[in-house]
């Protein structure tokens, strides 16, 4: 069976590397080409970017962005097996794919992105892709090494990153950094039958673009603020804030943010008054 750039199906990929997904690294493969393409797309002109992709697993996706025009794709992998199976994509695509055997959490690839535009394209784990999100959203330097995030996670968490306080059901410290940095939106959905192993939960792709001039604030009072109001999301700010700071009613008049107020209540804008005033 044929495929667009002329290497196995991922099927083949996975079974001849005994390559199958392992719940602990989080695994959960796509084998559609179609689907990993439509990712790739999704991302923007891919001409001239390097791209870094998180888990590339068998290498689906890497094929599509490889295929769809980027200049290199640094592929960041923990799991050994997937080795090989990525070192026959590197010989695909010489001089395109650079593939590191590291953690994510503890990796830092911009010494090997060089010069020109860089962007993070990810179907991420499952179980490290919040924390992964978090970390390149908070470098107190600003704006950042990427140019867009292009990212797949659980649908209920793509509902907190693009949420606001118009969504108070899934507003919370995640939409108040994502909104407060990026103009983050859904793409599309993916259904469990798309991987292998089918996940219990729809998946979502998000873009998030970095805002070049967010409200200026220290990361560390806003995730002080937030943690705050958030962990006591019922009650009102005057006696949630209190664990931040002894006086609370003269740190919410100085933010103009009503002391009656809730967390859900209260925009991005009133959450980076509050982190400047503390």
């Amino acid at each position: 069976m044929s495929t667009p750039d002329g290497l196995p199906p991922l099927r083949e990929v996975v079974q001849a590397h005994d390559l199958m997904p392992r719940r602990s690294l989080g695994q959960n493969f796509l084998f559609d080409l179609n689907l990993t393409g439509r990712i790739a797309r999704s991302s923007g002109a891919l001409e001239g970017v390097t791209v870094v992709e998180v888990g590339p697993g068998p290498g689906g996706l890497t094929r599509a962005l490889l295929m769809h025009g980027a200049a290199k794709v640094i592929a960041v992998e923990r799991d050994p097996r997937a080795l090989p199976a990525l070192a026959e994509i590197a010989a695909r695509y010489p001089g395109r794919l650079e593939v590191v055997e590291a953690d994510a959490l503890d990796f830092d690839p911009r010494p090997l992105i060089g010069e020109g535009p860089a962007r993070i394209v990810a179907n991420l784990p499952y179980n490290v892709g919040t924390q992964l999100l978090t970390g390149w959203l908070t470098p107190e330097a600003w704006p950042p090494w990427w140019d867009s995030l292009t990212l797949m996670f659980q649908r209920e968490v793509a509902e907190r990153i693009v949420a606001d306080e118009d969504d108070r059901a899934n507003y919370g410290r995640l939409g108040v950094l994502c909104g407060w940095r990026t103009r983050a939106q859904i793409l599309f959905d993916v259904p469990p039958s798309a991987f292998v192993p089918p996940p219990k939960i729809t998946s979502s792709v998000v873009r998030l673009v970095p805002r070049p001039e967010p409200l200026p604030c220290r990361v560390r009072a806003l995730e002080a603020v937030t943690g705050a109001a958030f962990g006591q999301r019922r009650k009102m700010l005057r006696q949630s804030l209190k664990a931040t700071t002894p006086d609370p009613a003269r740190l919410l008049a100085a933010a103009g943010v009503p002391e009656t107020a809730r967390a859900e209540e209260v925009p991005v804008e009133g959450f980076v008054a509050m982190a400047r005033v503390l």
